[in-house]
């Protein structure tokens, strides 16, 4: 048995939760429930980065205390684990959680006596939207850059580059999808310079954790909001595989800022940074900033929170940004779900009670047509480790949908309803019929525990209850 530690990234609270938040959130707890289910000890953690400059902004655009603020926006943070049937162990909040200001400032003072931390002026264009400054107009938002003037402490990357070319280019720090370890490296052979780390108590607004012997400057945002997977994780950090997911707007922070700080203080680094692309409305980055967002929440109380599961981890490209809209997803809900999973579940429990009286028969003998069913069972283990290691959702439920595919073609090539009723050939059907709705719950599970528990109790016991719908379908009125 393993240990592992997964953490997401921790979302800034100046805005609701969007559909991408989702996205990160889910492809986590799926990579949790999967190491629990193949026995692993696993930690996994989320939590909200209140801490921020943009957070102080946000609060004060509503003339209200930032505390207030942040508890208010947190808080729709922490709902989206019902929401979403997610399974984190831990949710911290950086400016709330008692745990975190000593883990920062444990953090700070190691690095300060590895000679890493220095006070100097400069100037430089900050994006508030990335908290962090920048060369030019920044990318990822649509706003100006401020120009900027401070005196502040920083900390000596540029110490670290040759180490972290190493570290990233030997995969001890591994990057998941390749390309994105490629672009690490590429930014890091361009030359690393050192990167602030404090700002003055008077332009954080007095927000912030303190820096450690100089109360007129408080820690900054990303020096601070990274090491809350310390906090989290605790001594579990020391002994364990440590798997970071984020999105690629932040690569930079977690696969060369985080392990340099880690570095010099002595620590443990990741072991690995599985890195999603975005998703999009027409085109668009979704993004709080741009207006364009789509609730997650609001989504899952329309057509449940399996189809939203669903649709993140069965639509959305492993490399390459991809398009959100209801239609796309309903279209996956009835197609993926309805159609092939669920439609099998009713038949194989309908044809069980109505031809066996509920009893599942035992398998007397083998069917020739259900060679591809049993490939497709026996392969689907497999094939699901193999798919989450490489951090490809998609390629994990093909292989649930497989087994739902082989066995509807069973279904039709077997033709049980025209078989004699007293046969051991439909006794063999239907056994080997409920065999793949039972793998499917089981492969099912990290991905839709909920459906995955409707599946069980209907096929998992020696009689079958009466048939209900595992997916019903979506049928909306259309314009």
């Amino acid at each position: 048995m393993g240990r592992t530690v997964v953490t997401t990234s921790i979302p800034y609270v100046n805005g609701t939760p969007h559909i991408g938040h989702a996205l990160e959130l889910v492809q986590a707890d799926v990579l949790a429930r999967h190491r629990r289910q193949r026995g692993d000890e696993v930690w996994a953690q989320t939590g909200t980065d209140d801490n921020a400059l943009k957070n102080v902004r946000s609060a004060e655009a509503e003339g209200i205390p930032v505390a207030d603020y942040v508890a208010r926006m947190a808080d729709r943070f922490v709902a989206l684990g019902e929401g979403l049937d997610l399974s984190f162990d831990d949710f911290v909040r950086t400016s709330t959680d008692s745990r975190h200001r000593p883990v920062v400032e444990r953090l700070w003072r190691a690095c300060e006596r590895s000679g890493d931390l220095y006070r100097k002026s400069y100037t430089g264009l900050y994006c508030v939207g990335c908290e962090s400054f920048v060369e030019g107009d920044c990318p990822e938002h649509e706003e100006k850059p401020e120009l900027v003037s401070e005196d502040n402490w920083f900390f000596r990357l540029s110490r670290y580059q040759d180490r972290l070319v190493e570290l990233i280019g030997t995969d001890v720090v591994e990057i998941v999808p390749a390309t994105r370890k490629r672009e690490v490296l590429a930014f890091i052979a361009g030359g690393l310079g050192d990167f602030s780390v404090s700002r003055s108590v008077s332009r954080a607004r007095g927000w912030g954790i303190p820096v450690p012997g100089d109360p007129g400057q408080v820690i900054y945002v990303w020096f601070d909001a990274l090491v809350n997977y310390l906090t989290g994780a605790g001594d579990r950090w020391h002994d364990s595989e440590r798997v970071h997911v984020i999105g690629k707007g932040i690569i930079r922070f977690h696969a060369v800022y985080w392990p340099a700080m880690l570095l010099s203080a002595g620590l443990e680094l990741p072991s690995r940074v599985l890195v999603h692309e975005y998703l999009t409305a027409n085109g668009r980055k979704i993004g709080k900033s741009l207006g364009n967002t789509a609730d997650p929440l609001g989504v899952a109380t329309q057509f449940g929170s399996d189809a939203l599961r669903w649709w993140l981890l069965s639509d959305v490209a492993r490399t390459g940004d991809t398009d959100y809209s209801d239609d796309r997803l309903e279209t996956r809900l009835n197609e993926d779900l309805a159609n092939n999973l669920g439609n099998l579940v009713n038949r194989t429990v309908a044809m069980v009670r109505k031809y066996r009286d509920g009893v599942v028969p035992v398998v007397q003998q083998r069917n020739p047509a259900a060679e591809n069913l049993r490939a497709a069972r026996r392969e689907a283990a497999g094939a699901i480790d193999t798919a989450l290691r490489a951090f490809d959702f998609r390629r994990a439920v093909e292989a649930v949908l497989r087994i739902g595919d082989e066995a509807n073609r069973f279904v039709q090539v077997t033709k049980p309803w025209q078989l004699n009723r007293n046969s051991a050939e439909l006794d063999a059907v239907l056994a080997e019929l409920v065999a793949a709705c039972r793998d499917i719950a089981e492969h099912l599970t990290p991905f839709l525990p909920a459906a995955a528990r409707r599946i069980a109790e209907q096929c998992g016991g020696a009689v079958v209850p009466a048939p209900s719908p595992v997916f019903p379908r979506s049928v909306r009125p259309r314009p």
